[in-house]
């Protein structure tokens, strides 16, 4: 078999450009800290330069592959040595800086903020520098929609199309039809980004919460990400606040590209996704159900309620970790409805992770016909996915994705177990680095926090972090001979 190396010279380049955005991103959390005169701020302009001065010299020495467009390989390291790169080059804030010392907890830190995990080991964040606050909640917006997407929106200008980059990084099983340009696409789904942002900041501050918090937790709203300024997350804010919160949490977990139909006036179209539909009834049926679970076993009025059954609902399926209750303490019918939807996620093509609803719908028609078939041997059963029959290769890629990731959850809660986890912590922690959702169960619950794992734990559950935003087949195919084959 012919081999062919990777251009890795072209994956340094692009590479490069990212690291250079990410400095330039840096810029903002160091105009907070000179707002509120603290002392990090020269420590803030160290990381910038340092940032911006090894995106410049990587650029620079590979110049002459500006213009080159990234092969399916090339693509596939990208996407994941870029995130793992985006997490090393962000965590220079909080070690320049002093406010996570150690190497291991500042990577886990920005690596959790970047795949808009929400999985943090600060045990008092409220103590932390304002500016250190804005850049944990700015990796989850940028990490959101993906900073390598905003490159492909921009790389007409570098006379690249991004096309193969843009398949890496988009996490969509059936695309919708949006346009011909992948560029465009980008640039449309970047639009709706900021539009939501500010949307949800100027709702926040109608509702009495500070420009700053509210422009944080926007931020790690409509990426799904969960790192509030608070200790208690969203649990002091008013009912309106909470409200808000959750109604942006679930637009965050719609497929991008259908908000995108939406903006052009194909409102019906958008409405007919067979997967918003889906994902809208499991809130519905799972928060009225944890509402009267709630309603009848605690001390509460049935507003409240309602209040905490649907903020858990639509922060757990969207993975994006905030909480106002600490389920942990619920009846333990309410906790396993937790842990159903950790497992379900969001819809594909949104910033939300787990498995995501369009797997399952595919996957429980493929069951279906499973067993019709066993009545009817002869009889033909398609899948379909909004009125349209998928092909047999589109139906075992969605399979084959169930198994792998149920089975990296369940190899990975072992691991954890036999670095010194109990089984509850090692399982919730896995799970929730999997699905990008935040809080787990024993030890890593709502109420607590990953800092007192151990540096083997943080490193694994970093990974298992990457895997997730990547949805594992890009990252496991690092590993294997084939890939650095033709």
């Amino acid at each position: 078999m012919i081999k062919r190396k990777i251009n890795i010279l072209i994956v340094t380049h692009i590479i490069s450009i990212i690291i250079m955005f990410e400095g330039l991103f840096m810029i903002p959390a160091l105009l907070v800290s000179l707002y509120y005169k603290e002392s990090i701020s020269a420590d803030l302009i160290r990381a910038i330069l340092l940032t911006l001065c090894i995106g410049a010299v990587l650029n620079i020495t590979t110049r002459k592959y500006r213009q080159a467009e990234p092969g399916v390989r090339e693509s596939l390291v990208i996407a994941s040595a870029g995130w793992v790169i985006l997490a090393l080059i962000g965590s220079f804030p909080y070690l320049v800086s002093g406010t996570i010392p150690h190497f291991v907890d500042a990577f886990f830190e920005s690596m959790s903020g970047f795949t808009t995990t929400g999985s943090s080991i600060l045990a008092d964040i409220e103590v932390m520098p304002k500016s250190i606050l804005f850049w944990r909640s700015l990796t989850h917006w940028i990490g959101g929609m993906g900073i390598i997407v905003l490159v492909i929106a921009i790389m007409p200008f570098l006379k690249i199309t991004g096309m193969q980059l843009f398949s890496s990084e988009a996490s969509v099983v059936v695309e919708e039809k949006v346009s011909t340009k992948v560029r465009y696409v980008a640039r449309n789904i970047w639009m709706i980004y900021v539009g939501l942002t500010v949307l949800e900041i100027l709702f926040l501050l109608f509702g009495g919460m500070p420009l700053f918090d509210s422009i944080c937790h926007s931020f790690a709203t409509i990426a799904t990400g969960g790192f509030s300024t608070k200790n208690t997350s969203i649990t002091d804010y008013s009912p309106y606040i909470q409200y808000v919160i959750t109604v942006f949490m679930t637009l965050a977990g719609i497929n991008f590209t259908l908000h995108v139909l939406g903006l052009r006036g194909r409102i019906k179209q958008a409405l007919r996704n067979q997967e918003l539909h889906l994902y809208l009834e499991v809130i519905v049926a799972v928060g009225l159900l944890l509402t009267m679970i709630l309603y009848t076993s605690q001390q509460i009025t049935f507003e409240k309620a309602f209040r905490d059954s649907f903020f858990q609902v639509v922060s757990i399926i969207t993975a994006t970790g905030f909480a106002t209750a600490d389920y942990l303490l619920w009846p333990i019918q309410g906790i396993i409805l937790i842990a159903l939807l950790m497992l379900i996620g969001a819809c594909a093509g949104s910033t939300g992770g787990g498995v995501k609803v369009i797997r399952h719908v595919i996957n429980f028609q493929y069951l279906r016909n499973s067993i019709r078939r066993i009545i009817h041997p002869n009889a033909i059963f398609n899948v379909r996915y909004n009125n349209k029959i998928l092909k047999n290769s589109q139906v075992s890629s969605v399979m084959n994705f169930i198994i792998i990731y149920y089975g990296v959850v369940i190899a990975g809660t072992f691991i954890m177990m036999l670095l010194g986890n109990s089984w509850a912590t090692s399982f919730g922690s896995v799970l929730t680095s999997m699905g990008g959702i935040g809080p787990g169960f024993g030890l890593v619950g709502p109420a607590s926090n990953f800092s007192m794992l151990t540096d083997g734990s943080k490193y694994l559950l970093s990974f298992f972090m990457l895997l997730g935003r990547l949805e594992i087949f890009p990252v496991l195919s690092l590993f294997t001979n084939w890939f650095w084959r033709t």
